[in-house]
């Protein structure tokens, strides 16, 4: 039986991850699986964890939390890899606010559900993504998407909401960024084939589906399909947002005028005016970057997957 490490972000979904642990344990025994726990105590510590647990010789390593734990966790076993610590399947048990990453390769949120897809043992090899911000020659490894603009300053909006979890608070924190990140910057967007320059409320780069908990950016998005899928709003007046939003919530926009859809391999943009805040599956890697280096690795991570 393979030996899983869980690493658990006790402050994940404003704490209430720290108090699912016992509820963990039980169901990671109740279906018969052999685990060790352990919790992180401070940013990225979940990167340094991975990689031990792989050092360690475990095969399978389980991020419990939410998107943020799951990015740190994927980049420690990418950078265990590349050190030649050895290789470990990703596991999931999607206790935060959005899950996003869980939902684009099939693992249903919830700790039962998350258990029962460990027990079954299912994998699947998918691309990742490497951004690199302005000077940053390492860069950020990621598995679910880059969002530019809109999307990033309404993630900044829901953390500093106490009272709303989930999906709720990424909608009212949608709503408000209306009203506060409204004028978008101009932009040079560069991939494999295609290069244009336009205005840009937001660019989502998707190597999964969804951002936010509920908005479907790229309603086709495949993980293992050598390709992102980019979405790009170039503008449009409040009341067009809002229908939009509508459109995002449902998958619906491709087709709508100021939507634009690209899929490549390699994605370069350049503020040309204004700047850029960026995040990586949620994570904030810059509020007011310049220029923005994206590239997919096929095949680069296993998941236990439903």
């Amino acid at each position: 039986m393979a030996k899983i490490k869980v690493i658990v972000n006790p402050a994940a979904d404003r704490g209430n991850a720290g108090l699912a642990v016992p509820d963990a344990e039980a169901c990671l025994k109740k279906a018969g699986l052999t685990f060790e726990i352990v919790r992180t105590e401070r940013p990225l510590h979940a990167v340094e964890l991975a990689q031990d647990a792989v050092r360690q010789g475990f095969e399978i390593v389980v991020s419990m939390g939410g998107d943020g734990t799951v990015n740190e966790v994927l980049n420690g076993l990418v950078l265990a890899r590349q050190k030649g610590l050895g290789e470990a399947a990703l596991g999931v048990l999607g206790v935060g606010r959005g899950n996003d990453f869980a939902f684009g390769v099939n693992i249903p949120s919830g700790l039962e559900n998350g258990c029962a897809v460990l027990a079954a043992g299912r994998r699947r090899r998918i691309d990742i993504g490497r951004v690199r911000a302005d000077d940053d020659m390492h860069g950020r490894y990621f598995g679910n998407g880059i969002g530019i603009g809109f999307d990033t300053v309404v993630g900044f909006e829901a953390a500093k909401m106490t009272r709303l979890h989930g999906f709720l608070s990424y909608l009212v924190a949608a709503l408000k960024t209306l009203f506060l990140y409204y004028i978008p910057p101009r932009v040079r967007i560069v991939f494999d084939e295609v290069s244009l320059e336009q205005p840009a409320l937001m660019i989502s780069i998707m190597n999964g589906r969804r951002m936010g908990g509920g908005f479907m950016m790229a309603p086709e998005g495949i993980p293992d399909d050598g390709k992102f899928d980019v979405c790009c709003v170039s503008w449009a007046n409040r009341f067009r947002l809002l229908a939009l939003m509508l459109n995002f919530m449902n998958g619906t926009q491709a087709g709508k005028k100021p939507v634009r859809f690209e899929r490549s391999r390699r994605i370069e943009v350049t503020a040309l005016d204004g700047s850029l805040p960026v995040h990586a599956d949620g994570e904030t890697l810059c509020v007011e970057g310049k220029r923005l280096q994206v590239e997919l690795l096929p095949g680069e991570l296993e998941v236990i997957t439903g």
